[in-house]
């Protein structure tokens, strides 16, 4: 079996550079490695991810929100993420299950024990070798994804990128939270720092994976 490992954080934590330095990584070890994303990955799921982040008319409630979620997280797993790590491949995944907890439990105020209830019908058992989270204060991060934005040329921001900075006060907070807990899986990451530097710690946590051999 491959490895499996997710990236976490809010807007602008720098989770797609980091992915990039730990696919270099690895592949430098002649590891056959996969980068993907949630919500999304498939083509299926993408669709999915659509739903989701695209503002319409229509009024999404936070319970659905999550369904959504695990609709897209479902097909990924099934389609993608376990085929690959049945072939021996590492799957690097930006965002998992720890997002759902931190914006649609921390943020939106669903309930743990119905996020918990989809999580273990939909993992089965699936579930990250690592995850490192990207932590920063939530100005900045805001600040770092509006930059993007502008740069990317996007006019409109999606569902999340346009919600309150107390609604992300409340993902930050819930991701720490799920760190505190679990620390053995969850490595904390300074995302402040530059990208060389913050890449450098990742690829630590990375080696030290490796030599634990689980």
């Amino acid at each position: 079996m491959g490895r499996f490992i997710t990236l976490e954080g809010i807007e602008g934590a720098g989770k797609s550079t980091v992915a990039q330095a730990l696919m270099r990584a690895l592949e430098a070890r002649g590891i056959v490695v996969r980068a993907t994303r949630e919500p999304g990955g498939t083509p299926l799921a993408e669709r999915l991810r659509d739903a989701v982040l695209t503002k319409g008319e229509e009024t999404v409630s936070p319970e659905a929100e999550t369904m959504l979620m695990f609709a897209s997280r479902a097909v990924h797993l099934d389609n993608l993420v376990r085929p690959a790590l049945a072939r021996g491949e590492w799957v690097i995944c930006d965002r998992y299950t720890d997002a759902t907890r931190a914006y649609q439990g921390g943020g939106r105020g669903v309930a743990r024990e119905f996020i918990e209830t989809l999580a273990q019908a939909v993992h089965r058992g699936t579930e990250p070798d690592l995850t490192l989270l990207l932590d920063l204060p939530v100005e900045v991060g805001l600040e770092r994804a509006r930059r993007r934005r502008v740069a990317n040329g996007q006019v409109v921001a999606d569902r999340f990128e346009s919600e309150t900075l107390e609604f992300f006060g409340r993902v930050r907070s819930r991701y720490l939270e799920i760190a505190k807990a679990d620390p053995l899986r969850v490595h904390v990451l300074d995302a402040t720092r530059d990208a060389v530097q913050v890449a450098a710690a990742a690829s630590a946590a990375l080696d030290a994976l490796i030599g634990r051999g689980t």
